[in-house]
């Protein structure tokens, strides 16, 4: 079988690059494994029996710009004008500890194949023929969309315990619900090893797993294999039926996938609990605000879902002036009732939230003495303001007028 014809091929400069390393180089990975599926190729990886001194001479002789950036483990990457190559040394494993791998360089195709976690991510094919070597049926099992590991998933899993979240995630944007036994079971049995690892590396796995167009499959199997209980501390009691009904949400509105929306349909709908699994998993300060965003602090008295769609607020966009459009949709879609969804959305389409056109300045103008009462007042201005639907600037003035400032205290 030979790989379809497809643009990625025809980047400027990869030909070149081919011809340097004289036929000693296949196409290896996501870029042969997302052609034969029609999806398309963001980034191109090429394997090579040359060692990586070889490679970078090779590639400086037609004026190739090359950077060291894994030299330990095999790889370069060539810096072509229309993206990125990396370029690897065949390897094969010496000694794995589940996080690590010693490596010695090979000139073994298949050797080096077998060091990859699943069939579908072991093809390669040749750039001159563009035939695909297959050694461990992937062909088949990428037909059948069916995610296996290369034999035994328990010694895939213990060479690197990040798998087990890898399994999962290919099986939400690769797989057809057809879950492998074996290697659930491997990914239960291993699933306190993920403890281990570092927390950046499991929440970028973690993130990429909810940023696929559909992961209700694969995390309802996580959360039946409790191995969540090893990622984060708590996930919500209703997490699986609220991620499914946040989907369909999105399906149903066209809403691209959020994997930080997402995240919060799993996590428990408190402030404080949510924080703290952010920082937990070492997440960036803009997605530790993007999530405290979408998850409010409750106001005494007021309804979980109410505080958190609404936060005293009186119309979505007052939610939306507070937190921006993204945030406010997806509090809506996360937790308003089925028959205001739809107006709700309709109430930020191609609205923007407006600029406050007053300062404290302008207050001290109009008589306001400085100090702490200018802030107090402005803010009270501007929520009257916003709980009015973001009047014109004459009813702001007429309204200002109308106040009293004095006693000033």
């Amino acid at each position: 079988m030979k790989l379809p014809s497809a643009d990625w091929t025809e980047r400027r400069g990869l030909a070149a690059l081919i011809a340097a390393l004289d036929g000693k180089a296949r196409f290896v990975g996501g870029a042969v494994r997302d052609t034969l599926l029609g999806i398309a190729v963001k980034d191109v990886d090429i394997a090579t029996p040359l060692l990586p001194e070889d490679v970078i001479e090779r590639l400086a002789s037609v004026s190739i710009k090359v950077v060291p950036t894994g030299i330990d483990h095999g790889t370069v990457t060539a810096v072509l004008p229309d993206g990125p190559v990396e370029i690897t040394t065949l390897r094969r494993d010496v000694s794995t500890d589940g996080r690590r791998a010693t490596i010695a360089f090979s000139d073994d195709w298949q050797e080096d194949a077998a060091r990859r976690d699943f069939t579908i991510n072991a093809l390669s094919a040749d750039p001159a023929t563009m035939e695909i070597h297959d050694y461990f049926g992937g062909l088949e099992d990428l037909k059948q969309r069916r995610i296996r590991f290369i034999g035994s998933a328990a010694e895939r899993i213990a060479e690197d315990h990040l798998r087990i979240m890898r399994y999962f995630r290919f099986l939400a944007r690769f797989g057809l619900h057809d879950l492998d036994a074996d290697a659930f079971q491997a990914c239960v049995d291993a699933a306190q090893k993920l403890e281990r690892l570092s927390r950046e590396r499991v929440a970028d796995e973690l993130l990429k797993l909810l940023a696929t167009d559909d992961p209700r499959f694969a995390v309802g199997k996580m959360l039946e294999g409790r191995i969540f209980e090893h990622i984060i501390a708590e996930t919500d009691k209703l997490a699986s039926p609220i991620l499914d009904r946040l989907v369909r949400r999105e399906q149903v509105h066209g809403i691209p996938p959020g994997a930080i929306r997402r995240l919060v349909a799993l996590l428990p709908k408190a402030a404080e609990q949510a924080e703290t699994i952010a920082k937990s998993l070492k997440l960036s300060k803009k997605q530790q605000r993007a999530l405290g965003e979408r998850l409010p602090a409750q106001p005494e008295g007021m309804t979980q879902p109410a505080a958190i769609l609404f936060r005293g607020e009186n119309d979505i966009r007052a939610l939306a002036y507070r937190t921006g459009i993204d945030a406010a949709r997806d509090i809506a879609l996360l937790f308003a009732d089925d028959d205001a969804l739809t107006d709700l959305l309709a109430r930020l389409k191609g609205w923007q939230p407006p600029v406050f056109p007053m300062s404290g300045g302008d207050l001290i103008e109009r008589g306001l003495k400085p100090g702490p009462i200018v802030a107090r007042t402005l803010a009270s201005i501007e929520q009257a303001w916003i709980d009015n639907g973001f009047p014109d600037k004459k009813w702001l003035a007429e309204y200002v007028d109308g106040l009293d400032f004095s006693p000033q205290t």
